[in-house]
Parts: C-alpha cells; sequence; structure tokens
C-alpha cells in the first residue's frame, strides 16, 4: 500500500508530491496526459513577488521573457501604464516548467507515472483506479489527494466538488503567436470592454521578442464561444495580420467559489480542482503551489499520526483560509463589483487611477480607494460599498 496517490502533475500536485517526499513518504503522481506540461492550459505568467514567497528557483531554461510591468486598455482606446522599473514577473514555458516540477518530485522520490488516468477511487478513498499504457491497475493507499484541475471527475467522486460552481468558471481561449508587433516585450498587454472580453479581458503575454501568448477569458455563460471574441479582436487590428499561429490552446478558468470543506475521508484537493485560482487574473500556478505546501503539511502530520480521517485532515480548511483564502475573498469582491462595471465606468477609472492601484488591486489592498471612486458613480453606489 501506497501512502498518498496524488492525482495530477501539474504544478499543486508535483508540490504537494515533493513535499511529502521530502517527509518520507511513499508518493506516486497519476498524470493522464502522455506528456506533462502540454499542452499548456494558462497564459504562463507567474511574479517575483510568488517565486519569492514560495521560494521557488525557477531555472533559466523555463524563462522566455522578463516582465516590468502592464499596459491596461480601458474599451476607448485609453490605457494606463504600469511599470516597476524592475523584473517583476517571468513569463514561463510551461512545458518546461511543469517538467521541472516534476523532476523536482521525482529527485525527492516521488514516483511520477504520466500517460495514466485515475479514473474511479476505491472504497473510503483509499486508493484509486488507473488506467494505463499497460492496462487498468487498481492502485491501494492511505490517502489520495486531487490535483487533476478544474475538470476533476475523482474530486466530485469524493464529494468535494459539485456542480453549483459552473458559474464561476470561464472559458478561456489562447494563441501562441509569432512574428507579432508587440508594443512593449517587457510588458503584459491587457485588454478591457463588453464588447471585448465579457466578464473578463484580452491578454497579450510576451515570449521574447516577437512571439507572445494571446489570449481571452470570458464568462462561460455567454452565447459565442471564447475563439469566437478573440478572433474578432484579433481582426480589428492589423498588427496581427502577418502573425503566425505556433500553437492553439483552451481550457477553464476558475474565477472564485473557493471551497469551504476541501476534505474528506482519506481524501484533500488542491489547485484548479478546488477553485483556488486569483479570481480577477485567473493566475494558477502560485495558488496551486500554495495550496500544495498547505495540503503536505497537513497530509504528512495525518500520516505520521497514522490517522488519516476527515475530522483529521480538515486542519487543511482551516490552514488554507487563515494563509491564502481570506485574501482571495477579497480579491473575489473586487471581481463582483468589476462585473457591474459598463464600459463608461471603465473608461472613467482608467482615467483616475495609476498603474501602482492597479497592482495594489490584484492583490486585494488599497480597495477602499476605488470603491470611493465607485461611490461617485450614482448607480455604482451599491456595489461599491463591498470595497470600502
Amino acid at each position: 500500500m501506497r501512502d498518498v496517490v496524488v492525482v495530477g502533475a501539474g504544478p499543486a500536485g508535483c508540490s504537494v508530491a515533493k513535499e511529502l517526499a521530502d517527509d518520507g513518504h511513499d508518493v506516486v503522481v497519476f498524470e493522464k496526459r502522455q506528456e506533462i506540461g502540454a499542452p499548456k492550459r494558462c497564459g504562463e505568467g507567474i511574479s517575483t513577488s510568488a517565486m519569492d514567497d514560495l521560494a521557488l528557483d525557477i531555472p533559466e531554461n523555463c524563462r522566455m521573457q522578463s516582465i516590468n510591468g502592464a499596459l491596461v486598455f480601458s474599451p476607448n482606446g485609453d490605457n494606463v501604464v504600469i511599470d516597476s522599473g524592475q523584473t517583476v514577473g517571468w513569463i514561463v514555458e510551461r512545458k518546461m516548467f511543469d517538467k521541472w516540477m516534476a523532476v523536482r518530485a521525482a529527485e525527492s522520490g516521488a514516483e511520477i507515472r504520466a500517460k495514466s488516468e485515475v479514473v474511479d477511487l476505491l472504497p473510503d478513498n483509499k486508493g484509486v483506479v488507473v488506467n494505463t499504457y499497460e492496462g487498468r491497475e487498481e492502485i491501494e493507499s492511505k490517502m489520495v489527494i486531487a490535483a487533476g484541475g478544474v475538470e476533476s471527475i475523482i474530486a466530485r467522486k469524493a464529494g468535494v466538488r459539485d456542480q453549483s460552481y459552473t458559474s464561476l468558471v470561464d472559458s478561456g481561449y489562447q494563441y501562441e503567436m509569432a512574428n507579432l508587433e508587440l508594443k512593449d516585450k517587457n510588458k503584459l498587454e491587457l485588454y478591457f470592454g463588453d464588447e471585448i472580453a465579457p466578464r473578463g479581458y484580452v491578454w497579450v503575454f510576451p515570449k521574447g521578442d516577437n512571439v507572445a501568448n494571446v489570449g481571452i477569458g470570458i464568462s462561460g455563460e455567454m452565447e459565442e464561444t471564447a475563439k469566437y471574441y478573440l478572433d474578432k479582436f484579433l481582426e480589428k487590428s492589423d498588427r496581427f495580420d502577418d502573425a503566425s499561429i505556433v500553437e492553439v490552446n483552451s481550457g477553464m478558468i476558475p474565477v472564485g467559489g473557493f471551497l469551504g470543506d476541501m476534505a474528506a475521508e482519506n481524501f484533500l484537493v488542491v489547485g484548479d480542482a478546488a477553485n483556488q485560482v486569483n479570481p480577477i487574473h485567473g493566475g494558477g500556478i502560485r495558488e496551486g503551489i500554495k495550496a500544495g505546501k498547505i495540503a503536505s503539511e497537513v497530509a504528512s502530520r495525518c500520516l505520521s499520526e497514522d490517522d488519516t480521517s476527515k475530522e483529521n485532515l480538515k486542519e487543511y480548511n482551516d490552514m488554507w483560509w487563515d494563509r491564502r483564502g481570506r485574501d482571495l475573498v477579497k480579491v473575489e469582491n473586487l471581481r463582483e463589483v468589476l462585473e457591474d462595471l459598463d464600459d463608461d465606468d471603465l473608461n472613467y477609472l482608467a482615467k483616475k487611477l495609476e498603474g501602482e492601484d492597479l497592482m495594489d488591486f490584484t492583490r486585494g489592498k488599497r480597495l477602499s480607494k476605488l470603491g470611493k471612486l465607485l461611490m461617485k458613480r450614482p448607480k455604482m453606489i451599491k456595489s461599491a460599498r463591498k470595497l470600502i
């Protein structure tokens, strides 16, 4: 019997696997895809503050482009410039980054098995049923940790995740484009507006001198697809006419609805599978790794005590909500307020806010300033009170 089965070899899964293996536990990680990190399902950005917080020394071969700020465009084309004067983040290559995370976990003693899809749980969550390239296997374990992303079937089978959060999942579509004219290769480009991206935004994330991820996230409840809105955006600017599409990605993006209870009998859930994503920009790398570290603390203690009951594992809920959840709820409140803004409101804010304000807002800081500005818009008074 293994100590822990981890389902999913993304940043969250590899994080928890490494930490548990470092503590001497017998861990196996199953990844359904035949290549870890592919296809990528994000814009590939991570901040230096996140790297510092996670003690994550990402190797140079994973780092594609340093970022020192952003250009944020309102619906009428006005923009707010965020310029930190120094590197504040990186665009990484997820195919390299995720494999590096998996290799680190393996070097710590965890077993990584690609092209192995977990399709069911054993009774009492004491292991899993896996379809591998060698056939179907039943792997017994003391506990299971689900880290298989927002579609996690295993989290649903364990009763930890249900369908009530579908309205809080956006639809994403992205092209990696080459031979593309960038406004500034060291800055992200973000475009907002109801016509551009309903309940979301278009992004251009540079990956070099003339390469970038160009994508969109919109409400998953729209009649038209994310691809439709992204293509419409590209058609409006001739800067994309000569660019080539070298990769296409799509997927779902959690934007809130954090789980109050992420534990079951002999079972925990981490990362996108628990909606642990920043609700404003949809970034999940930092949150997944952070949650993996927290989950590993609790799981390691419970394994050492030979007690992986839900009652013992539920400390994970308290720790995550204390360390990350409460701050992310503030960001979720901000997202809900922004959803109430129309294009005129966004144009108004673009004239009143500075780059430093926008940086703080995405971290859930200084929201009262935004609230006070919105209080001057009569129809926004009720929403603005959430931020003051």
